[in-house]
């Protein structure tokens, strides 16, 4: 079964995530969420999601650091990392990239955008 998690310390971003992603549950996907990094961490290394979306500013370990975490320490190349975040500097972008993200986008995102997405790397069109 595919994993999506949701990894952001505002539980109204975590909601509303939760609520685009609902369609995919009708395929087999599972959605899981985390409000900070320490606990996300947990969950990735214990489920190993498809998808990660993963905010910036977080208290304990920030997205940065989870996701160089994910990439280079656990060896978990395979997870699609989707930074989501209100930093949209390019120099906070090639940060993300350099750590291993495989896709940024800035609050406030685009639904379509997020669904296209989920749709692509998981190979489930929804209608």
């Amino acid at each position: 079964m595919p994993k999506i998690l949701i990894v952001d310390d505002d539980p109204i971003i975590r909601n509303l995530l939760l609520q685009i992603l609902e369609p995919f549950e009708e395929y087999g996907v599972e959605l899981l969420n985390a409000n900070d990094g320490k606990v996300a961490l947990d969950i990735i290394k214990t489920s190993e999601p498809e998808i990660v979306f993963l905010d910036v500013m977080m208290p304990n370990i920030n997205g940065f650091e989870v996701c160089k975490t994910v990439k280079n320490e656990y060896l978990l190349k395979n997870i699609y990392i989707i930074i989501l975040t209100a930093k949209g500097q390019e120099v906070d972008r090639q940060k993300a990239m350099d750590s291993g993200a495989d896709y940024y986008i800035t609050k406030p995102f685009n639904i379509d955008e997020i669904l296209r997405k989920v749709s692509t790397v998981l190979d489930i069109h929804i209608p």
